[in-house]
């Protein structure tokens, strides 16, 4: 009886713990970790749907993946190389845009990058990821529905899943919104 009761126990606890329950605002810390199954007012998208919206072209694909930044004490004439990012080909990087708490010019540069990727279009659908288990995806994806744009998905299993199902990734270069024309 003990060895049964023992072997139930093992295999409910290999079996993963429930996702955790959506916060109200922002995550704010521990950003690799256990995601909630939704993103209230978003679609979540598996990979196979994913896929299917980048054949397709159905979706802007929009990678949030923060970007290392150089050490403040890393000692002048230090090489400093960040780590190299793929992602999914045809991706925007808007790197460091999913913290929880962004700066007045973080903020600014997301909203121009997403008004130029969506054309302007509030309607357009936008795909946030980032890795497995990331809220990166998860935060930018609310505050672009904060921002009143109306389809938004959520690709929470991101590159590790796309990886995973053999789908193709590319080197990653940081998003640069295009230069504004001199006013006259």
């Amino acid at each position: 009886m003990g060895a049964a009761v023992a072997v139930v126990a093992l295999s409910v606890g290999s079996a993963g713990a429930a996702p955790p329950p959506e916060p109200s605002g922002y995550k704010m810390d521990d950003y690799r970790s256990p995601t909630p199954a939704t993103l209230a007012g978003a679609r979540v998208v598996p990979t196979e749907e994913a896929e299917r919206l980048w054949r397709d072209k159905g979706a802007v694909f929009v990678d949030t993946m923060p970007r290392d930044q150089r050490p403040k004490d890393l000692p002048p004439g230090t090489v400093w190389r960040d780590k190299p990012r793929e992602h999914v080909p045809g991706s925007s990087w808007l790197a460091n845009v999913g913290y929880g708490g962004i700066s007045a010019e973080m903020t600014a540069y997301f909203r121009d990058s997403l008004a130029t990727l969506s054309g302007g279009d509030m309607t357009r659908p936008l795909l946030f990821y980032c890795r497995a288990d990331c809220w990166m995806s998860w935060n930018a994806g609310k505050r672009a529905m904060e921002w009143g744009y109306r389809d938004v998905l959520w690709y929470p299993e991101g590159t590790d899943g796309w990886e995973k199902a053999g789908l193709p990734l590319e080197k990653a270069e940081p998003y640069k919104l295009p230069a504004r024309p001199a006013s006259q």
